[in-house]
């Protein structure tokens, strides 16, 4: 069973996929703000951990965590992390579904995880050191 925390989101979420993101990374919002066009029919539940960390209390994904790698939670409240993160987005979305699928199903998502992985230390780095960008 999933920790209380998570529970109560899975429960908010009410099926959809749970997004958590960093809100106060202008490269993160400007991505996140594009989906969330996308998203018309609201099937995905965003949650911005940087003006609310208060929503990761008590899931088992630690701040430090989701801010430096992307997490997303699935309905099953199975938690995914990096790039299979952002292919479960894309398989949401109209105009993304065949890339999502593409991703997963080929194993292309693997090397893009690398490479994410890479740039996500790379951007956790920078941001940890940026004072002004909360």
């Amino acid at each position: 069973m999933a920790p209380e925390g998570l529970q109560q989101l899975l429960t908010q979420a009410d099926g959809r996929l749970i997004v958590f993101y960093d809100g106060g990374c202008p490269l993160c919002r400007r991505e996140i703000r594009h989906y969330r066009r996308m998203d018309r029919q609201g099937g995905i539940f965003w949650q911005d951990i940087a003006h609310q960390p208060q929503v990761l209390n008590d899931t088992g994904i630690g701040f430090r965590d989701a801010m430096a790698l992307f997490h997303v939670v699935e309905p099953s409240g199975r938690i995914v992390v990096g790039a299979h993160g952002f292919v479960r987005i894309w398989q949401r979305l109209p105009g993304y579904r065949w890339l999502g699928a593409v991703c997963r199903y080929t194993g292309l998502v693997w090397p893009m995880d690398g490479a994410y992985r890479l740039f996500a230390a790379w951007r956790w780095k920078r941001r940890s050191a940026c004072a002004t960008c909360a």
